[in-house]
């Protein structure tokens, strides 16, 4: 049997037990990665090189920066203010965050945004009464910062990777902030979305109770009162050396985000055992096995066989139209199970060749595969800042039916924005 054949078929095995929950879909994650390796799809150290990849360290140090956070007080000072300003009105709350974490994720990354906007919006929400809610806040702040990170060349890597090959092949090159064009009008999708059948289908489908923070220990408690001024200022510090630390990419954000984690437990903003009880250790290992399952499906062979195939469903009467379209569809669908990174490493060079062997413009077929792969919203494993949103309690389910929804809008979307835009 074809390596690529056995790969498709370990991740549909995958996608089954995610769907009906038959394990905990942190071990389906490390399972798929054992099956890569038993079966020689990959090398062992490759099925788990995903574990010493630099965005899990980004989130790892992030979510440590940012319960220091919650421990100092500072996450909660600053939730009370965001409530005395918008109020308890989920849908004003939602609002709200859009455009501050629109403007990170432009300018620093998807993830990034994600790490330091998840916290915030988590202590407004314990500072409401239980008026807000984490399940009906998260996966549209995730999605948000996954679509805000579209907007520019710098806010995720398949837009980089879209430019590298534009240049190095001597075609014309995108603008700074060209993919807005397509990225703003997701946004307000998005937007529109969430404010009338999202919010709707969350009350519907959200029949869950809401995760709360997990208390301190009797041993921890009487970090609680008083809060330490001295304390919040250094936590309020390590942030602001993370996200300058990220803005000058001097360092790898991984780098940046552990120092900062070491900074809070060294100062004393949180204890090793706060670290350990409040880490979401789902959201690690789904992201560290999420590379290993990637790599599986590219090293393969899997990807480019089901590119292939769609490619073949074109014919021979190609408009561009319908090349824009089957290759905003074939990035949307690999993303939800690669990263976007390797989708785009995968897609962009059978784009471009494609565009060049039909006698079409280039530039708008790569601009194809780097929209769309900062479109994936389906699955928990599509890209880091919706992995993040699984510390709301969410299911395989709930990404399916919400993000999967809006997915199917925002693919439609694209498809019509075509001709207007280009």
């Amino acid at each position: 049997m074809e390596v690529s054949t056995i790969a498709l078929i370990i991740i549909g095995v995958m996608l089954v037990l995610y769907a009906t929950e038959a394990m905990p879909i942190a071990v389906t994650s490390i399972s798929a990665c054992i099956a890569l390796a038993v079966f020689g799809v990959l090398p062992f150290t490759a099925a788990f090189s995903g574990f010493g990849n630099d965005i899990v360290y980004l989130i790892v140090g992030m979510v440590i920066v940012g319960n220091a956070l919650f421990e100092t007080g500072v996450a909660s000072f600053i939730g009370k203010k965001i409530i005395s300003v918008v109020g308890t009105s989920e849908r004003i709350f939602m609002l709200a965050l859009v455009p501050v974490t629109t403007s990170i994720s432009m300018f620093l990354s998807n993830t990034a945004a994600a790490s330091i906007m998840l916290p915030i919006a988590g202590s407004a929400i314990s500072a409401s009464g239980g008026k807000l809610k984490k399940k009906n806040t998260f996966m549209m702040l995730g999605i948000l910062a996954v679509t805000g990170g579209g907007l520019t060349l710098v806010g995720s890597t398949p837009q980089l990777i879209a430019q590298g090959f534009l240049s190095e092949g001597g075609h014309e090159t995108m603008s700074f902030f060209e993919l807005s064009r397509t990225g703003l009008p997701i946004i307000l999708l998005l937007v529109i979305y969430y404010q009338t059948i999202g919010f709707v289908m969350q009350k519907k489908f959200f029949n869950f109770e809401d995760v709360e923070d997990a208390p301190l220990p009797v041993a921890d408690a009487v970090q609680e009162e008083p809060k330490s001024p001295v304390k919040m200022a250094i936590s309020l510090a390590i942030l602001a050396f993370c996200i300058g630390g990220f803005l000058a990419e001097i360092w790898s954000p991984g780098i940046v985000a552990m120092t900062g984690a070491v900074a809070c437990i060294a100062t004393g903003c949180i204890t090793q055992k706060r670290v350990f009880a409040k880490m979401d250790w789902t959201t690690v290992v789904v992201m560290g096995a999420s590379f290993g399952i990637s790599a599986g499906i590219q090293t393969s062979g899997a990807g480019a066989l089901v590119a292939q195939t769609v490619i073949g469903f074109l014919g021979d009467n190609v408009t561009p139209w319908l090349l824009w379209t089957a290759l905003v569809i074939l990035s949307t669908i690999l993303t939800n199970f690669m990263s976007s990174t390797a989708t785009a490493a995968l897609l962009v060079p059978i784009a471009g060749m494609l565009a060049i062997e039909l006698g079409f413009d280039v530039k708008h077929s790569v601009m194809a595969i780097a929209i769309a792969a900062n479109v994936g919203y389906a699955t928990p494993v599509s890209t880091p800042p919706v992995t993040m949103t699984l510390v709301a309690g969410y299911r395989f389910k709930d990404y399916v039916i919400l993000g999967g929804t809006f997915n199917v809008l925002a693919i439609i979307l694209l498809i019509l924005l075509y001709p207007i835009v280009f």
